[in-house]
């Protein structure tokens, strides 16, 4: 499979009624873009009957080169209710990204169209393959899943231990989380109140715990002094707080300030029905009652249907940033272990894989944004997972 992929953004569900053909969407005059050999188009696609129609906001890129032979990739963002807009594409992997205060964008080089999040999608596809014609199928290869919330229990307990081994919480705030918690299958509401104990990260980025806070009053800015404070911190939307910070903490406060430009907006065919809120690279409006508290079995159900599936992380795989205390490497650790999978190549380099597909990656050094901390090894590690490769035995 060639390297470089056609790279889609799928990011907003709204309700508007808006789409036209392909041309219509392409992206001609994007302020401050550096000018670039590849087309992008954006816009919405519609869902739904008309009388409740909703619609997904895409941002397409093509390929740098030879973009008929390219795989398609699509990137979800998580949060839960952040835009792989703000985060995904203007921080991360996307080929432009918002480095300065709100203006201009400077070219990624590391880009990856250069060379319900994931897993459900993954087997919604999986099991609608198999009702439907050979030509109607999606030809779904693998996935890769970035600091993913697995198992409720068992990531709860990596973020208590995390920040325990990292000094950031006490003994005594250690054992009392612990003997409240038990962290068995469900976590109780006598384990939730535990919680109200762990402060420490109300004063610290949490995504990246050696990286200054953003003194910014923007909203996004102050997300990390949230999301340790709540009082139910373990309910299944709480736990997981809001996407990251990088080596400029205030790098999503930039993004927010750039796509909330109405020139920048009517370049991307966006917001056409003046919404009279502000652009937000995480939304607390979260309308969802469905949480699973683990995705173990639809894994499992994957892995068994052939798929390949990496998982990153900082310090761990899929992939990870071993500065993440929001969803460290540790919880991955345990939620990897109770999935049972038989070792097919111990730990080497920052790599572990498992017998049945499953490759597990750390970065060293990388907080929660993994290619935003260290985009030249995500590149590598995104090419190798595209071209069913072995990752460099050396550091990459």
């Amino acid at each position: 499979m060639e390297k470089n992929a056609l790279w889609l953004l799928c990011v907003l569900v709204l309700p508007v009624i808006a789409c036209g053909n392909k041309e219509d969407d392409l992206v001609t005059g994007l302020p401050g873009q550096p000018p670039v050999n590849f087309r992008h188009y954006s816009g919405y696609v519609n869902l739904g009957p008309r009388q409740k129609q909703k619609s997904l906001f895409y941002w397409f890129f093509e390929a740098q080169q030879n973009t008929a032979r390219r795989p398609l990739v699509l990137w979800l963002n998580g949060g839960p209710g952040c835009s792989a807009i703000a985060t995904g594409a203007a921080q991360e992997l996307g080929p432009f990204l918002v480095h300065t205060k709100g203006g201009n964008l400077t070219f990624n080089e590391f880009s990856w169209n250069k060379g319900h999040y994931v897993s459900q999608l993954a087997e919604v596809i999986h099991d609608r393959n198999k009702k439907v014609t050979r030509d109607s199928r999606i030809n779904l290869k693998g996935i890769m899943i970035g600091n993913p919330v697995i198992n409720e229990a068992t990531d709860a307990a990596g973020i208590v231990d995390y920040a325990w081994s990292h000094a950031l919480i006490s003994d005594e705030v250690h054992k009392l989380i612990h003997d409240s918690c038990r962290f068995g299958d469900k976590l109780t509401a006598q384990c939730n109140k535990s919680f109200t104990a762990f402060t420490a990260y109300a004063a610290i980025n949490i995504y990246s715990i050696y990286t200054p806070v953003c003194l910014s009053s923007s909203p996004s800015s102050k997300n990390h002094t949230r999301v340790m404070s709540d009082h139910n911190l373990l309910t299944s939307q709480n736990i997981w707080g809001r996407l990251p910070y990088a080596y400029d903490p205030c790098t999503p406060h930039y993004a927010e300030k750039y796509f909330n430009r109405k020139d920048v907006q009517v370049a991307l065919h966006a917001n056409v029905t003046n919404l009279p809120y502000p652009y937000t690279a995480c939304s607390s409006v979260i309308k969802w009652t469905e949480a699973p508290t683990t995705v173990i079995p639809i894994i499992q159900k994957l892995l068994k249907g052939g798929l390949r599936i990496w998982i990153y992380r900082t310090g761990s795989f899929g992939y990870s940033g071993d500065t993440d205390g929001r969803l460290p490497v540790t919880s991955t650790r345990y939620s990897l272990r109770k999935m049972r999978l038989k070792v097919e190549s111990p730990w080497s380099g920052w790599v572990e894989t498992y017998a049945g597909g499953l490759t597990f990656v750390t970065v060293r050094g990388a907080g929660h944004q993994v290619p935003l901390f260290a985009p030249a090894q995500s590149l590598t590690l995104f090419s190798h997972f595209l071209a069913s490769l072995p990752l460099p035995s050396s550091r990459f």
